[in-house]
């Protein structure tokens, strides 16, 4: 039936995220990142009716998977966000390649790792079976980078900050601790307010390219950064979205913090990074070198 959509919800870590698994537009075999970008002209209406009211709310995710165009992948995707059609998503990496294995809808080449090509580059998924669930998935992301580093933005009703731009899978303002920001003890609409004033003050200063891809442009994800208070290296809150903080620590928003860190000298190549996010879950990543 047309406008008809099989959905199979789950959730990475407290963070909606909604597989599409029939009815998603039939497009073109070419390449994920011109087939986003397809969808993004001919069916935004898709991703709007599924990720804002009435059917869904501000902090929803999404993934539609269509065939390879790449040999070396299993499966391809297109994200979908109440943000917009991203390169990458970590949220909806962990949960489509879960909902994937447990349903029986992709048989991976190799066992135990699903391939994913998504929009921003190829995507290997480890995981492991207890017995018909998946009981851990590990990504290995896109490459990332530290972009721009010590910008000095002015903001409303707090002065100057002092950010970073990061690439993950998208690109991040990275903000730590400083004079005008002190830390995340704040309430979550406080740090919407901010990321929203942030992100439009950064339209102005800076608009960053990927190198590989220039449909990738442009800052619209925040990660505000703290000490830890568990068990843990990094505190932080994702900003997407017109109001949503994320639920999980973030998939992209922690490899842009690890290659922020990295590319700042605080990291070492091959080094963890656990990130606790506000309520208390931690994602585990790696930062591999180019």
């Amino acid at each position: 039936m047309r406008k008809t959509f099989f959905c199979i919800d789950s959730h990475a870590c407290g963070n909606s995220v909604r597989v599409v698994v029939g009815g998603g537009p039939l497009l073109p075999h070419l390449p994920v990142a011109e087939r986003r970008a397809l969808f993004v002209r001919d069916h935004d209406w898709i991703r709007t009716a599924l990720m804002f009211e009435p059917r869904c709310h501000d902090v929803m995710s999404g993934a539609i998977f269509y065939p390879p165009w790449r040999d070396d992948c299993d499966v391809a995707v297109v994200f979908i966000e109440v943000s917009g059609c991203l390169p990458m998503c970590g949220a909806g990496t962990i949960c489509l390649s879960t909902v994937l294995i447990e349903e029986g809808l992709v048989t991976p080449r190799v066992p135990g790792r699903l391939s994913l090509e998504t929009p921003g580059g190829r995507v290997d998924v480890d995981y492991r079976m207890d017995g018909d669930k998946v009981a851990e998935v590990r990504p290995f992301n896109v490459a990332s980078y530290l972009h721009a580093a010590d910008l000095t933005v002015e903001l409303e009703r707090v002065r100057q900050l002092v950010v970073d731009i990061a690439y993950g899978g998208n690109f991040y303002a990275v903000i730590e601790p400083q004079q005008n920001w002190v830390d995340l003890d704040m309430s979550a609409s406080d740090i919407v307010e901010f990321s929203q004033k942030l992100r439009a003050a950064l339209a102005e200063l800076i608009e960053p390219v990927h190198p590989e891809d220039d449909r990738i442009r442009g800052v619209h994800h925040a990660i505000w950064c703290d000490v830890p208070k568990g068990d843990a290296d990094g505190r932080g809150a994702v900003f997407f979205g017109e109001k949503a903080i994320d639920r999980s620590p973030g998939g992209t928003g922690t490899s842009a913090r690890m290659s922020q860190v990295h590319g700042k000298g605080r990291l070492a190549v091959g080094g963890r990074y656990r990130n606790e996010s506000l309520i208390g879950t931690v994602f585990d990543g790696r930062v591999e070198e180019e």
